[in-house]
């Protein structure tokens, strides 16, 4: 498919929507900053509320909306997932892990509230998550049985096999001063860092939708192809893009030496892989129709953007 101006506009218009939606949700259902403890809890809405593309969410409500779901059921696991994928970048940003100094264009987490506060920050959030999942989307009408199911997915996707495996991985090889410079060894590192939590946000929103097993194989397929291409282009965007634009630190990649597609297979060849990745996207999601046309837009949009 090709990205037309107008179903560039539809996509940008429904992404807008869907993060109004979330951010009012989020807004209202993070602790107050004034709760005790406040230092905590100001540290939690300072890191989630503070911009962000909100892909995750998008991803969880229109995976909901194309195989013919309430998205106002899927609003929950979409919160779940973006504070879940917040908790991620709190930690990630840590000396201990990348160092990062900025995130959403000003002070990471650590830099406002101190080390020890942003860790407890992300444990909060991972925390919250699964709370959210329990007991929101019951509250909205999702059966008991398929906000279990949904709990399963995302623990999965967190955990030792997946996105927090990734990491480790990521680290131990960092130690190791990425000795195996494998397309193979990038490749499972960021199966795990980021296609992971993508293919579940796509999962969520098909299991609350009421998405059968050929759906959300679709959907599961489509969801780790695009992260598999989201990371592509963000190595790529590491290396080349504006940080004014990107509202982080550019080029840290390759000052830690860090194991990305541009380090093992060049900037070029890394822009064929990410196409490659889109196309296979695309292509996951042919079993929903007309209904996978934004789902679609947003594999393509990828290629093209700036931040």
């Amino acid at each position: 498919m090709t990205l037309t101006e107008p179903l560039l506009s539809q996509l940008q218009s429904r992404w807008k929507e869907c993060a109004r939606k979330v951010e009012a949700a989020l807004d209202d259902w993070l602790p107050k900053a004034d709760e005790l403890p406040a230092v905590l809890h100001e540290a939690m809405r300072y890191a989630v509320l503070g911009g962000g593309k909100r892909v995750r969410p998008f991803l969880v409500l229109e995976s909901c909306r194309a195989v013919g779901g309430d998205e106002e059921k899927a609003l929950p696991a979409a919160c779940a997932v973006e504070v879940l994928h917040t908790y991620t970048l709190v930690h990630d940003d840590l000396p201990c892990m990348d160092d990062d100094d900025f995130r959403r264009g000003k002070p990471t987490c650590h830099k406002v509230f101190g080390e020890g506060i942003a860790v407890l920050c992300g444990d909060a959030l991972q925390a919250l998550a699964f709370e959210w999942l329990a007991t929101k989307l019951p509250e909205v009408g999702v059966k008991a049985e398929t906000a279990l199911r949904c709990v399963a997915v995302l623990a999965e996707a967190a955990g030792s096999r997946w996105l927090i495996g990734g990491q480790a991985l990521d680290i131990t090889e960092q130690a190791r001063g990425y000795a195996d410079r494998s397309p193979e060894k990038v490749r499972l590192i960021h199966e795990r860092k980021t296609a992971a939590l993508m293919r579940a946000c796509c999962l969520l929103g098909g299991l609350i939708g009421g998405a059968d097993e050929t759906q959300l194989q679709a959907l599961s397929d489509y969801g780790y192809w695009l992260g598999i291409a989201f990371q592509i282009t963000d190595d790529i965007l590491d290396v080349t893009g504006d940080p004014e634009k990107l509202g982080k630190s550019v080029g840290k990649d390759e000052r830690q030496k860090k194991l990305t597609y541009p380090m093992v297979f060049g900037l070029e060849r890394s822009r064929e892989l990410a196409v490659e990745a889109v196309e296979r996207a695309i292509s996951a999601l042919v079993p929903l129709g007309e209904a996978g046309t934004l789902l679609q837009a947003l594999a393509q949009f990828l290629l093209q953007r700036q931040a």
